[in-house]
């Protein structure tokens, strides 16, 4: 059994008229405070992109402390990331525009978190490096353990005008690539701002809900986007048939 915590969008250095930047960081400060709270433990914390509001290196020291935890952090980039100074503070690397792709190993599964973030756009897409990576590392894992693959755009339409513009597009191959190897269990990403239960490639497609704000539905009306819901998070548990139950909590509004 694998327990799994999935946060998304903290988008840390993103200004707010009411406090000038900081309330970014107390809510993401308060999620991270509420998982290491946690009386048991996680296999895995996910938090799929746009760590940084700017993709600034003073934004990714800030991230790196925010996202301290006594439970594994494992992260991918979003459209608000910048591949170089990500590298160099949050992995301690050369800088490099190439796409920042890791496999992860838990104790139960191959965790493959994916770069979909294509510089200087907001839409996104894996490229082909990324999938012949993917399609690698899924072919010479574990190949008893489950794989569970995670990225920031989702690919596939939400019914969202605020997102689906700017959604994972070419994912023609991805999925031909998913479909090749059974083991994948389900996919994760983040950036639409709002939780989402849906499906790709015949798997599970569970979108995190937004930490920093929230993406609302055409039929709430409004603006579209709203800084007064609550910040939230999943949790996906994932038993020994490979089946997965998410359960979503939003955390009281302290802005």
């Amino acid at each position: 059994m694998l327990t799994i915590a999935h946060l998304s969008d903290i988008h840390l250095g993103q200004v707010h008229a009411r406090d000038g930047g900081k309330r970014a960081r107390r809510r993401a400060e308060q999620v991270m405070a509420y998982l290491d709270a946690l009386p048991g433990p996680l296999d895995a914390v996910f938090v799929t992109g746009d760590l940084a509001d700017h993709g600034l290196p003073e934004e990714y020291r800030e991230v790196a402390e925010v996202l301290s935890s006594r439970h594994p952090v494992l992260t991918c980039p979003g459209n608000h990331d910048r591949r170089s100074p990500y590298r160099e503070v949050l992995l301690g690397e050369a800088p490099g525009e190439e796409p920042v792709n890791r496999l992860h190993r838990l104790p139960g599964a191959d965790v493959l978190m994916l770069d979909s973030s294509v510089p200087g756009r907001d839409d996104g897409l894996l490229d082909e490096p990324t999938l012949d990576w993917l399609d690698t590392q899924l072919a010479e894992g574990r190949g008893e353990l489950p794989a569970l693959v995670a990225f920031h755009h989702p690919p596939v339409e939400l019914y969202v005008p605020f997102v689906d513009p700017i959604r994972q597009f070419g994912g023609a191959r991805l999925e031909r690539v998913l479909r090749r190897h059974p083991r994948v269990a389900a996919l994760f990403c983040g950036h639409s701002h709002t939780p989402v239960a849906t499906a790709f490639a015949g798997l599970p497609l569970l979108i995190a809900p937004g930490v920093v704000s929230t993406v609302t539905l055409p039929c709430e009306g409004g603006r579209g986007i709203s800084f007064d819901h609550p910040p939230m998070l999943a949790f996906h548990v994932l038993d020994g048939e490979r089946r997965l139950a998410t359960h979503y909590r939003a955390l009281p509004v302290r802005d």
